[in-house]
């Protein structure tokens, strides 16, 4: 598919960019509304696309617990009842839904206690439609929703099934969060950030966990702001790993996202991740 498209589903989904105008500027690259069309369900978010992860020798449920406002969120680990290092999955700027509720089987499988939070959880939760959903993110309040996420390690150490380490693991928005959530959660062990955005140079220094990277070599948006965030790392002394994925574009990770997933590097990267928890959380 022609870059220049996929470009602009990547600015609709992230900017301030109304349907109308994207689909007019879709029509423009395209050649016509009927050529616009038919490109919009190999570029739109498709659940039915998702590689579901077998349930089998899983304990699953949906749980809340207490941030700025009551928290939902998803959590997943083997059956065994037993203490286990966490790890907190974090969505994209779509909330939480059955592809990253997915990804936290995926880390259960690997033999974690895994927990989703839902940040549109103050304003009622995920919308099924996924423009509702972006749209939801732009009424959240920045530091409120930080702190909602900082709040589940306050809940964690309640749990059972929890060793008292933990780790976190984010996607695009949720990226930017794990990179914030490395600044502001000292007994962080590891985080782990997929094409984020990276916190501000002047807060690395206050990074105590191992941290792992993950980058696209078309996203040119978020891969901009990587040349300080290295330098800022190396300059802290902080433990960390970049992984640069060549020819592959945002979203790499996200199987129900057609025409950006890329098997190859999803799958590496994913290795690289479980492995990386494996040194800093067990």
């Amino acid at each position: 598919m022609d870059q220049r498209i996929i470009n602009l589903y990547d600015e609709y989904t992230h900017k301030p960019l109304s349907r109308k105008e994207f689909l007019q500027r879709l029509t423009l690259l395209t050649g016509s509304s009927t050529a616009a069309m038919a490109l919009l369900p190999l570029l739109e978010v498709n659940y039915s696309k998702a590689v579901l992860t077998d349930q089998e020798d899983l304990f699953t449920e949906h749980i809340t617990y207490p941030g700025k406002t009551e928290m939902q969120a998803y959590v997943a680990r083997p059956k065994e009842e037993k203490k286990y290092a966490a790890v907190v999955v974090i969505h994209e700027n779509r909330g939480l839904n059955p592809h990253i509720e997915d990804v936290a089987r995926r880390a259960a499988k690997a033999g974690y206690l895994a927990i989703a939070p839902n940040a549109l959880s103050p304003l009622g939760g995920t919308p099924p439609n996924e423009d509702d959903a972006r749209a939801k993110f732009q009424q959240l309040d920045a530091a409120d929703t930080l702190q909602n996420f900082i709040k589940v390690f306050d809940y964690l150490p309640t749990r059972k099934d929890c060793n008292g380490k933990w780790g976190c693991v984010g996607f695009c928005w949720g990226g930017g969060t794990a990179n914030d959530l490395a600044v502001n959660v000292p007994s962080l062990k590891a985080a782990v950030a997929f094409y984020g955005r990276q916190p501000a140079a002047a807060d690395v220094s206050k990074i105590k966990a191992a941290v792992q990277l993950h980058y696209a070599g078309l996203d040119e948006r978020i891969d901009a702001g990587i040349p300080a965030y290295e330098e800022a790392l190396k300059k802290a002394g902080i433990t960390y790993e970049l992984y640069m994925y060549d020819g592959v574009n945002h979203a790499f990770h996200n199987d129900t996202a057609p025409t950006r997933y890329n098997e190859v590097a999803a799958k590496l990267a994913w290795q690289r991740t479980i492995e990386f928890f494996g040194k800093y959380l067990k």
